[in-house]
């Protein structure tokens, strides 16, 4: 059986990575700096090295009986002289396998040559000549993509939030530069590929799409989302400027906003075939369905899947993606309440709706139903189907059952008429029931009626929750 080390697993692309790979018949051993990151069953898993690549002896240990290493160490905007705590991780990554005998290294890089590249990007590509410098002991599979399609990369969490928030933009002159963007889950199959594989491979991999420009992105995302934008390019914005008009309108910071704006400054393209010619079973997604698919993971991951029925650890036992895609607005309500009325508390809240309302200002639930009609919504004409029973898929006024966990949680989604999507959660945990309203806003308007709304939502579902535990222990 063979044996994998995976560095990384706590980031964007390593942990999609070890949940593909958990799949596969292999051992998984996993280099994280902090252990507490990983989720309960991954734990069980995997074999766990609490570490980094500058502790030698805990590195050569970690690969000692590997077939396979997989590198996915990045250190962007961890300190200012993070170019050269790259080059020392990748030399010191590469020296350990050569010492344990670990053949075969699995790297993913950036897109792009060195004579014009970023700083960021220049990184990437030395990590990569360091790491394939000894071919005669270690083979590498150097992989290098563009722009990541995918919630909860940077680039694509940028992409996003400018077309949602902006219909007109004033853009610089780095829009217009090429790359190949690629969709995640692409990356996954080149990477589970690679590893699996019965040959050793040393060669640089150039994935993605065809070429396209940051503008062609956008106006594509935008198509995807139903939303027509305007772009004006003007040559003054400097990549500073660039940097700040980025941290207006997205959730990434300066630092980061500024190695990606230096980095979409470069010529991102492919330069060789490579893919095809070692995985011509492995076929790119195109841009607007890797688009479509992202922002549906997004609901997913934040709302529909969040929940985990396990006890044992505090992460839910899904996969988790980093606090930059958190997308999806959330109003969170919690009360604490008697353990021993937690079967009459779900009861209450399977009980909502129909004749009984919401247990809070119920005139303003009916205005709320009143102006959905009006604009061709459903309104609370519907009730429900039963007043005990409850089911996946049963209407509760302008909302739909979409998952019920018995005792534990209940999850509806509105049917109204707003611009995004909302959902309303009802769970118990312990002895701490929680209320939750989730929305995922459509464009600008989609965070004005949010915030419009929030004081008001704020007075109802603070009232909700008080009454719903009251009703509970009479």
């Amino acid at each position: 059986m063979k044996t994998v080390l995976l560095t990384g697993a706590t980031g964007f692309v390593g942990r999609r990575l070890l949940y593909g790979l958990l799949k596969e018949n292999i051992r998984i051993r996993l280099l994280v700096r902090n252990k507490s990151k990983l989720e309960y069953s991954i734990i069980e898993k995997c074999e766990v090295f609490e570490g980094d690549t500058f502790n030698l002896p805990l590195l050569e240990e970690a690969l000692k009986g590997a077939d396979v290493a997989v590198y996915l160490i990045h250190m962007m905007g961890q300190s200012k002289d993070y170019e050269d705590k790259e080059k020392r991780s990748a030399e010191n990554f590469r020296k350990a396998c050569e010492n344990v005998g670990v053949k075969q290294v699995v790297y993913l890089g950036g897109l792009g040559e060195l004579k014009d590249a970023s700083p960021h990007l220049r990184s990437r590509y030395l990590t990569g000549q360091i790491l394939s410098s000894n071919p005669q002991k270690v083979k590498v599979a150097w992989f290098r993509a563009g722009v990541i399609i995918g919630s909860g990369s940077a680039s694509f969490e940028i992409l996003r939030n400018l077309v949602e928030k902006l219909p007109i933009m004033i853009t610089p002159r780095w829009v217009n530069t090429p790359t190949c963007p690629i969709f995640i889950d692409d990356i996954i199959n080149y990477l589970k590929s690679a590893i699996l594989s019965d040959s050793l491979i040393h060669d640089k991999i150039d994935i993605g799409l065809s070429p396209m420009t940051f503008k062609d992105m956008m106006l594509q995302t935008a198509e995807v989302l139903g939303l027509k934008r305007i772009i004006i390019g003007v040559p003054v914005l400097t990549p500073r400027l660039s940097s700040y008009w980025l941290i207006l309108f997205t959730p990434v910071n300066f630092a980061l906003a500024k190695e990606l704006v230096l980095g979409l400054k470069s010529k991102t393209v492919k330069t060789n075939n490579n893919a095809e010619k070692y995985f011509p079973h492995i076929r790119t997604t195109a841009f607007k369905i890797a688009i479509r698919k992202s922002l549906q993971e997004i609901e997913k991951a934040q709302v529909i899947s969040r929940w985990c029925d396990s006890s044992k650890g505090t992460i839910c036992d899904v996969p988790m993606i980093p606090d930059i895609s958190r997308a999806v607005y959330v109003d969170i309500y919690k009360r604490k309440f008697n353990p021993s009325k937690a079967k009459d508390l779900f009861e209450v809240c399977k009980n909502l709706g129909g004749e009984k309302g919401w247990y809070a200002l119920n005139f303003l639930w009916a205005l709320r139903g009143f102006i959905d009609k009006l604009i061709g919504g459903y309104g609370l004409n519907r009730g429900r189907r039963s007043s005990e029973n409850l089911r996946v898929g049963d209407v509760i006024d302008f909302w739909k059952v979409i998952s019920i966990n018995e005792g534990q949680r209940l999850l509806l989604e509105a049917q109204m008429k707003v611009p995004g999507k909302a959902w309303l959660e009802f769970s118990i945990n312990e002895d701490t029931f929680f209320q939750i309203a989730y929305f995922y806003p459509k464009g600008l308007w989609g965070r004005i009626y949010w915030y419009l709304f929030f004081p008001f939502h704020r007075i109802i579902f603070s009232m909700m929750a008080d009454k719903i535990v009251k009703e509970a222990n009479k």
